[in-house]
């Protein structure tokens, strides 16, 4: 039977090349065909790039045939959120706002994946500046979960997020300044990290400034550690980006988990929890102890949840107003209408010193977070309160009809401690939707959260969806 390359992993793919099994011009070839087929279902590209493509997947079939391959993902597609920029693509930011000359220069990630081999073939779409969790702009229309079309993939990496789990390569970068990375790693059923902040070197700076993350997208932890070791390389363009080290991702996450103790934090303060979700992430969170770990269970975080959410909030959207002095005025009825309204809303709610005490409390919930993994190797959370839910709604329903705004109280505590955390797939709802759990560690410790997501991810696989083709 003949295999089908758009299922493959990255290090499948890799291994497969090695040997003269398939080739790059192969591969690129059936994701382009699938994406061509699948895209117009699913909405998860605003721009593919198939002339490129296939120019780089020669280049790199010329490196496997002569046995030098630049890395472990060289001639393996990779896509690319409108956020970051590409050098020849506009960053569009999914707004009708953004000026779309194309970029002179890419991205360190970008970068640093073109030097890796990697083929850079698309740009996935995003909610509006990244500014919501779910996935649909006034530019590029409404982005679907392969699961359930009707479902939303989540977001703001929504269009990554779906790109994977339906096969259009196996390989996204998305960025996450509040959960856009595992928010729909959870609702696509991916593996997805937020490294420690600085870790992955980012420019231009986002518009959430020190709340925001670039981070992988992939089917496996395998995968995230192999594009961790090209995009984590230093890069002199972010002022924040932490000194290089020497860690090899793909071989750390091979380690062994011995007496690991863990906590478990089922809820984040007072809010509404999906029984499906509450009951995968709690049955999960037990199958730790099967891989060396201690797993106690803890009553709440350390740190006050409504207090650090305010901080977060009150961050958010004060940013979000920068955006009505960088675009005039009768251009602003163009705005996603949510985006205008948290940024109107920031502009009469908050001060001066409303912004101090936010970064004075981003302290205070660091430390206690620090404090708590002085005692705990892990933290393991549900990723999301809530299964995916339909599209075009920018919340989910809640039990008494009315919107549920507080439907991911999970993520974004550790853009405010700069923690690394991964989601990593945990199990399907009754109605067949992936369920995520979060697993979080200490600062640097990123390449332990990937080997306890790998490990765990390993002993309880994922069937990934077949979608029906377009005609």
């Amino acid at each position: 039977m003949t295999q089908d390359l758009t299922q493959m992993t990255a290090a499948q793919l890799g291994r497969l090349y090695a040997k003269g099994k398939a080739s790059p011009v192969e591969a690129i070839k059936a994701v382009l065909a699938r994406s061509e087929k699948i895209n117009p279902i699913l909405n998860a590209f605003c721009r593919v790039d198939g002339e490129a493509a296939l120019a780089q997947a020669r280049a790199s079939e010329r490196r496997w045939k002569k046995g030098k391959p630049l890395s472990a993902i060289d001639g393996v597609a990779v896509s690319i959120k409108e956020l970051v920029r590409v050098k020849g693509w506009p960053a569009s930011m999914g707004s009708k706002l953004t000026d779309k000359t194309p970029s002179d220069a890419d991205a360190p990630a970008v970068a640093r994946l073109r030097e890796a081999g990697a083929i850079v073939f698309a740009q996935s779409t995003s909610s509006e500046f990244g500014h919501k969790g779910v996935t649909d702009t006034p530019l590029h229309g409404v982005t679907r979960n392969p699961w359930n079309p009707a479902m939303t993939p989540g977001g703001s990496s929504g269009g990554a997020g779906a790109a994977v789990a339906a096969g259009l390569g196996p390989l996204a970068i998305g960025t996450d300044g509040g959960g856009s990375v595992r928010i729909p790693s959870s609702f696509n059923g991916l593996v997805g990290i937020k490294a420690t902040f600085g870790r992955v070197p980012a420019w231009p700076p986002s518009m959430t400034g020190e709340l925001s993350n670039t981070g992988p997208m992939c089917r496996t932890a395998l995968d995230c550690a192999l594009m961790l070791n090209a995009i984590s390389r230093n890069d002199p363009r972010d002022a924040f980006a932490l000194p290089a080290d020497d860690t090899n991702y793909a071989k750390a996450i091979d380690g062994k988990l011995k007496k690991l103790k863990v906590g478990f934090v089922l809820r984040f303060g007072d809010h509404p929890l999906d029984i499906e979700v509450a009951a995968l992430v709690t049955k999960a969170a037990k199958q730790f102890e099967k891989l060396g770990c201690k797993v106690e269970e803890v009553d709440a975080p350390p740190f006050p949840h409504g207090e650090a959410g305010k901080s977060f909030v009150t961050q958010w959207l004060t940013n979000s107003a920068r955006l009505l002095e960088i675009y005039p005025e009768a251009r602003h009825g163009e705005f996603d209408p949510n985006l205008l309204a948290g940024a109107k809303a920031a502009l009469g709610r908050y001060g001066v010193q409303d912004v101090v005490a936010a970064f004075a409390i981003r302290r205070e919930v660091a430390v206690a977070w620090n404090l708590f993994f002085e005692k705990y190797d892990f933290l393991l959370t549900p990723t999301v309160a809530v299964q995916p839910f339909a599209v075009l709604q920018n919340w989910p329903d809640g039990l008494d009809g009315k919107p549920n705004m507080m439907w991911s109280p999970y993520t974004a505590t550790f853009n405010l401690t700069r923690h690394p955390a991964a989601s990593v797939p945990c199990g399907l709802s009754s109605a067949g939707l992936p369920v995520g759990l979060q697993i979080v560690a200490g600062h640097f410790k990123d390449a332990a959260v990937l080997a306890l997501a790998g490990a765990y991810a390993a002993a309880h696989p994922l069937d990934f969806p077949v979608l029906p083709e377009t005609p």
